[in-house]
């Protein structure tokens, strides 16, 4: 009896062992197997990864230096229906586990661009959104954007993605986006319950004012 217990308990650990060595192998990821699979993104994100903004249409986000762990999340969430996105739903559902962490770890490699947007806003606008993102505006309950986002609102780990440098069409979207109920794949709705309180107006501004953030290595 005590020879089949410790049998089981040995068959048990190596079992675990094999699942972690597993889960480990998933977890590894490499930057040139993810260019290779990043192939089909360049069309929207382009081969440097600084995205693209649209006036008055859809803007595509710089991936170039976010972080490896915010962007798997997000192309978890694509494909798994939690956010929704008509153009980058059909592209994360063809991305394997691997794929997804190779393609992650390559664009978070890559240098920071320079954004585009609000270079016309003016100067009250630009303000408005420093407050917002800098100190935050307590009368209305809105906590400033580097309170989660970090200093200089570059990222804070993998859930609170590097804001700054970031195109203002897009940042403009997705806080419409949190505003409206459209998205929330984030903990505990933070940007949702902030972005509520937030007027058109603010969102313009604080969207302008990270735009122009520059956080391009000299």
């Amino acid at each position: 009896m005590m020879i089949m217990r410790i049998a089981s308990g040995l068959g048990l650990l190596l079992g675990l062992g094999l699942a972690c060595g597993q889960v480990q192998a998933q977890q590894e990821s490499d930057a040139e197997r993810g260019q290779a699979a990043a192939g089909t993104c360049v069309a929207c994100h382009q081969a440097d990864g600084s995205g693209m903004n649209v006036s008055r249409g859809e803007s595509w986000p710089r991936l170039a230096g976010l972080d490896a762990g915010y962007i798997a999340k997000q192309l978890h969430d694509f494909k798994a229906g939690r956010r929704q996105n008509a153009s980058m739903m059909p592209f994360a559902n063809m991305l394997d586990e691997q794929q997804i962490a190779d393609v992650a770890a390559y664009y978070s490699q890559m240098p920071v661009t320079d954004a585009q947007g609000g270079e016309e806003a003016e100067e009250a606008l630009l303000t408005r959104g420093e407050q917002l993102a800098l100190r935050g505006d307590w009368d209305a309950y809105i906590v400033s954007c580097k309170s989660c986002h970090g200093p200089g609102n570059a990222g804070a780990g993998s859930t609170f993605p590097g804001i700054a440098s970031q195109h203002a069409g897009y940042i403009e979207a997705q806080l419409h986006a949190w505003q409206e109920g459209e998205r929330n794949n984030d903990p505990q709705n933070l940007m949702g319950a902030i972005a509520q309180r937030m007027s058109d107006e603010d969102i313009r501004a604080v969207s302008a004012w990270l735009a122009n953030q520059s956080v391009v290595s000299e």
